[in-house]
Protein backbone atom coordinates (compact mmCIF):
# COMPACT_ATOMS: atom_id res chain seq x y z
CA UNK A 1 0.00 0.00 0.00
CA UNK A 2 2.76 2.31 1.18
CA UNK A 3 4.64 1.61 -2.26
CA UNK A 4 1.30 1.90 -4.37
CA UNK A 5 1.16 5.95 -2.70
CA UNK A 6 5.04 6.57 -2.88
CA UNK A 7 4.55 5.29 -6.75
CA UNK A 8 1.53 7.23 -7.14
CA UNK A 9 2.75 10.25 -5.92
CA UNK A 10 6.17 10.17 -7.78
CA UNK A 11 4.24 9.80 -11.35
CA UNK A 12 2.09 12.89 -9.80
CA UNK A 13 5.33 15.07 -9.58
CA UNK A 14 6.83 13.86 -12.90
CA UNK A 15 3.37 14.96 -14.38
CA UNK A 16 3.35 18.16 -12.85
CA UNK A 17 6.91 18.80 -14.73
CA UNK A 18 5.67 17.72 -17.81
CA UNK A 19 2.13 19.65 -18.29
CA UNK A 20 3.63 23.23 -19.63
CA UNK A 21 3.52 25.81 -16.96
CA UNK A 22 1.22 28.37 -19.11
CA UNK A 23 -1.47 25.24 -19.72
CA UNK A 24 -1.60 24.20 -16.30
CA UNK A 25 -1.76 28.09 -14.96
CA UNK A 26 -4.51 28.97 -17.27
CA UNK A 27 -6.32 25.99 -15.97
CA UNK A 28 -6.25 26.79 -12.08
CA UNK A 29 -7.29 30.07 -12.84
CA UNK A 30 -10.15 29.13 -15.00
CA UNK A 31 -11.51 26.76 -12.22
CA UNK A 32 -10.95 29.28 -9.69
CA UNK A 33 -12.58 31.87 -12.01
CA UNK A 34 -15.14 29.75 -12.96
CA UNK A 35 -16.05 28.91 -9.73
CA UNK A 36 -16.48 32.06 -8.43
CA UNK A 37 -18.40 33.36 -11.24
CA UNK A 38 -21.49 31.10 -10.82
CA UNK A 39 -22.23 33.10 -7.68
CA UNK A 40 -23.78 35.27 -10.39
CA UNK A 41 -26.69 34.45 -12.12
CA UNK A 42 -27.58 35.68 -15.73
CA UNK A 43 -30.80 38.21 -16.01
CA UNK A 44 -32.80 35.78 -19.55
CA UNK A 45 -35.50 37.34 -21.23
CA UNK A 46 -37.88 33.79 -20.18
CA UNK A 47 -38.31 32.52 -16.59
CA UNK A 48 -37.93 28.99 -17.71
CA UNK A 49 -34.64 29.53 -18.85
CA UNK A 50 -31.27 30.43 -16.81
CA UNK A 51 -28.03 30.69 -16.96
CA UNK A 52 -24.70 31.60 -14.13
CA UNK A 53 -21.75 33.59 -15.28
CA UNK A 54 -19.87 30.78 -15.04
CA UNK A 55 -20.45 29.72 -18.53
CA UNK A 56 -17.56 32.48 -20.24
CA UNK A 57 -15.10 30.82 -18.93
CA UNK A 58 -16.07 27.00 -18.25
CA UNK A 59 -15.55 26.28 -21.86
CA UNK A 60 -11.90 27.20 -21.41
CA UNK A 61 -11.24 24.39 -18.39
CA UNK A 62 -13.08 21.26 -20.72
CA UNK A 63 -11.04 22.62 -23.64
CA UNK A 64 -7.90 22.74 -21.50
CA UNK A 65 -8.88 19.28 -19.56
CA UNK A 66 -9.35 17.59 -23.38
CA UNK A 67 -5.93 19.08 -24.55
CA UNK A 68 -4.61 17.36 -21.71
CA UNK A 69 -6.10 13.94 -21.71
CA UNK A 70 -5.55 13.68 -25.48
CA UNK A 71 -1.63 14.11 -24.87
CA UNK A 72 -1.79 13.07 -21.39
CA UNK A 73 -4.23 10.49 -20.38
CA UNK A 74 -7.47 10.81 -18.75
CA UNK A 75 -5.58 9.64 -15.67
CA UNK A 76 -3.61 12.69 -15.86
CA UNK A 77 -6.67 15.01 -16.35
CA UNK A 78 -8.64 13.97 -13.77
CA UNK A 79 -5.87 14.01 -11.57
CA UNK A 80 -4.80 18.07 -12.49
CA UNK A 81 -8.52 18.61 -12.16
CA UNK A 82 -8.38 17.56 -8.51
CA UNK A 83 -5.33 19.34 -8.09
CA UNK A 84 -7.08 22.84 -9.79
CA UNK A 85 -9.95 22.06 -7.35
CA UNK A 86 -7.80 21.92 -4.10
CA UNK A 87 -5.98 25.07 -5.17
CA UNK A 88 -9.46 26.38 -5.49
CA UNK A 89 -10.71 25.72 -2.25
CA UNK A 90 -7.42 27.13 -0.92
CA UNK A 91 -7.89 30.40 -2.28
CA UNK A 92 -11.52 30.00 -1.21
CA UNK A 93 -10.44 30.23 2.20
CA UNK A 94 -7.93 32.89 1.52
CA UNK A 95 -10.90 34.69 0.17
CA UNK A 96 -13.17 33.96 3.20
CA UNK A 97 -10.31 35.25 5.67
CA UNK A 98 -10.22 37.90 3.55
CA UNK A 99 -13.55 38.34 3.88
CA UNK A 100 -14.48 38.23 7.26
CA UNK A 101 -11.67 41.05 8.39
CA UNK A 102 -13.21 44.11 9.23
CA UNK A 103 -13.41 47.20 6.91
CA UNK A 104 -14.82 48.09 3.63
CA UNK A 105 -14.65 47.92 0.11
CA UNK A 106 -14.05 50.52 -1.83
CA UNK A 107 -17.51 50.06 -4.44
CA UNK A 108 -19.20 50.43 -0.27
CA UNK A 109 -18.16 54.38 -0.77
CA UNK A 110 -19.67 54.93 -3.49
CA UNK A 111 -22.93 53.28 -2.81
CA UNK A 112 -25.92 55.01 -1.38
CA UNK A 113 -25.95 52.25 1.07
CA UNK A 114 -22.64 51.24 1.38
CA UNK A 115 -23.17 48.94 4.46
CA UNK A 116 -25.35 46.66 1.89
CA UNK A 117 -23.19 46.32 -0.64
CA UNK A 118 -20.31 46.04 1.59
CA UNK A 119 -21.54 42.69 3.19
CA UNK A 120 -23.02 41.96 -0.61
CA UNK A 121 -19.64 42.18 -1.38
CA UNK A 122 -18.01 40.21 1.62
CA UNK A 123 -20.48 37.41 0.82
CA UNK A 124 -20.24 36.93 -2.49
CA UNK A 125 -16.12 36.76 -2.48
CA UNK A 126 -15.91 34.98 0.71
CA UNK A 127 -18.17 32.73 -0.92
CA UNK A 128 -21.39 30.99 0.42
CA UNK A 129 -20.55 27.23 1.16
CA UNK A 130 -23.27 25.73 -0.62
CA UNK A 131 -21.85 26.98 -3.92
CA UNK A 132 -18.47 26.20 -3.13
CA UNK A 133 -19.57 22.24 -2.20
CA UNK A 134 -21.65 22.49 -5.35
CA UNK A 135 -19.47 23.59 -8.04
CA UNK A 136 -16.45 21.22 -6.18
CA UNK A 137 -19.16 18.10 -6.53
CA UNK A 138 -19.99 19.31 -10.33
CA UNK A 139 -16.66 19.53 -11.33
CA UNK A 140 -15.18 16.40 -9.88
CA UNK A 141 -18.19 14.47 -11.46
CA UNK A 142 -17.76 16.23 -14.56
CA UNK A 143 -14.17 16.14 -14.92
CA UNK A 144 -13.48 12.24 -14.93
CA UNK A 145 -16.94 11.75 -17.02
CA UNK A 146 -15.45 14.21 -19.42
CA UNK A 147 -11.71 12.58 -19.11
CA UNK A 148 -12.55 9.43 -19.59
CA UNK A 149 -15.59 9.68 -22.17
CA UNK A 150 -12.96 11.71 -24.34
CA UNK A 151 -10.08 8.63 -24.35
CA UNK A 152 -12.85 6.10 -24.47
CA UNK A 153 -13.98 7.53 -28.23
CA UNK A 154 -10.56 8.69 -28.89
CA UNK A 155 -10.23 4.86 -28.67
CA UNK A 156 -12.38 4.47 -31.86
CA UNK A 157 -9.78 5.85 -34.34
CA UNK A 158 -7.28 3.14 -33.94
CA UNK A 159 -6.07 3.87 -37.24
CA UNK A 160 -5.65 7.81 -37.41
CA UNK A 161 -5.52 8.27 -33.72
CA UNK A 162 -3.83 11.69 -33.76
CA UNK A 163 -6.06 12.91 -36.66
CA UNK A 164 -8.06 15.93 -36.35
CA UNK A 165 -11.39 13.97 -37.15
CA UNK A 166 -10.45 11.91 -34.40
CA UNK A 167 -9.54 14.97 -32.20
CA UNK A 168 -12.67 16.55 -32.93
CA UNK A 169 -14.83 13.80 -32.61
CA UNK A 170 -13.56 12.93 -28.95
CA UNK A 171 -13.81 16.49 -27.82
CA UNK A 172 -17.10 17.71 -29.02
CA UNK A 173 -18.80 14.45 -27.94
CA UNK A 174 -17.01 14.58 -24.03
CA UNK A 175 -17.29 18.22 -23.81
CA UNK A 176 -21.46 17.91 -24.43
CA UNK A 177 -21.23 14.84 -22.07
CA UNK A 178 -19.66 16.94 -19.27
CA UNK A 179 -20.78 19.93 -19.93
CA UNK A 180 -24.42 19.09 -19.13
CA UNK A 181 -23.26 16.57 -16.32
CA UNK A 182 -21.20 19.71 -15.20
CA UNK A 183 -23.90 22.05 -15.45
CA UNK A 184 -27.12 19.61 -13.91
CA UNK A 185 -25.26 18.44 -11.02
CA UNK A 186 -24.65 22.21 -9.78
CA UNK A 187 -28.14 23.41 -10.74
CA UNK A 188 -29.63 20.14 -8.27
CA UNK A 189 -27.51 20.84 -5.94
CA UNK A 190 -27.33 24.67 -5.82
CA UNK A 191 -29.61 26.26 -7.55
CA UNK A 192 -32.60 24.33 -7.56
CA UNK A 193 -32.51 24.32 -3.38
CA UNK A 194 -30.72 27.58 -2.61
CA UNK A 195 -31.52 30.04 -5.13
CA UNK A 196 -35.20 28.82 -5.64
CA UNK A 197 -34.91 27.25 -9.63
CA UNK A 198 -37.58 24.84 -10.63
CA UNK A 199 -36.50 21.61 -12.63
CA UNK A 200 -37.82 23.04 -15.63
CA UNK A 201 -34.86 26.23 -15.07
CA UNK A 202 -32.18 23.23 -14.13
CA UNK A 203 -32.88 21.22 -17.18
CA UNK A 204 -32.90 24.09 -19.77
CA UNK A 205 -29.84 25.72 -17.65
CA UNK A 206 -27.83 22.24 -18.24
CA UNK A 207 -29.09 21.99 -21.84
CA UNK A 208 -28.58 25.42 -23.02
CA UNK A 209 -25.23 25.90 -20.78
CA UNK A 210 -23.75 23.11 -22.58
CA UNK A 211 -24.70 24.02 -26.63
CA UNK A 212 -23.19 27.21 -25.43
CA UNK A 213 -20.11 26.13 -24.53
CA UNK A 214 -20.02 23.35 -26.89
CA UNK A 215 -19.96 26.02 -29.48
CA UNK A 216 -16.81 27.80 -27.87
CA UNK A 217 -15.26 24.29 -27.81
CA UNK A 218 -16.12 24.23 -31.73
CA UNK A 219 -14.45 27.57 -32.62
CA UNK A 220 -11.56 27.09 -30.06
CA UNK A 221 -11.03 23.34 -31.06
CA UNK A 222 -8.28 23.92 -33.96
CA UNK A 223 -6.08 25.77 -31.43
CA UNK A 224 -6.55 22.74 -29.45
CA UNK A 225 -5.85 20.06 -32.05
CA UNK A 226 -2.81 22.32 -32.63
CA UNK A 227 -1.69 22.70 -29.54
CA UNK A 228 -1.63 18.78 -29.10
CA UNK A 229 0.57 18.55 -32.60
CA UNK A 230 3.22 20.85 -31.30
CA UNK A 231 3.32 18.47 -28.11
CA UNK A 232 4.14 15.52 -29.81
CA UNK A 233 6.57 17.29 -32.15
CA UNK A 234 8.45 18.79 -29.28
CA UNK A 235 7.91 15.52 -26.73
CA UNK A 236 6.17 17.58 -24.13
CA UNK A 237 5.60 15.20 -21.22
CA UNK A 238 7.73 12.74 -22.60
CA UNK A 239 9.28 11.35 -19.28
CA UNK A 240 5.73 11.13 -17.95
CA UNK A 241 4.59 9.58 -20.77
CA UNK A 242 7.49 6.64 -20.52
CA UNK A 243 6.99 6.39 -16.89
CA UNK A 244 3.68 5.46 -17.48
CA UNK A 245 4.54 2.65 -19.91
CA UNK A 246 7.59 1.44 -17.59
CA UNK A 247 4.58 0.76 -14.83
CA UNK A 248 2.57 -1.07 -17.39
CA UNK A 249 5.23 -3.64 -18.38
CA UNK A 250 5.60 -3.75 -14.34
Amino acid sequence: MIKKIRTEYQEFQILMKSVPSLILGLFLMSVFSMNLLANKSITLPYEWLALDCGIIVSWFTFLTMDIITTHFGPKASTELSIFAIIINLIFCTIFYIGSSIPGMWGESFSAIDGASVNMALDNTFGGTWYVVAGSTIAFVVSAVINNFSNFAIGKLYKKTPNSYIAYISRTYISTAIGQFADNMTFALIVSHFFFGWTLVQCITCAVTGMLVELLCEIIFSFFGFKICKKWRKNNIGKEYIEYRKTLKEV
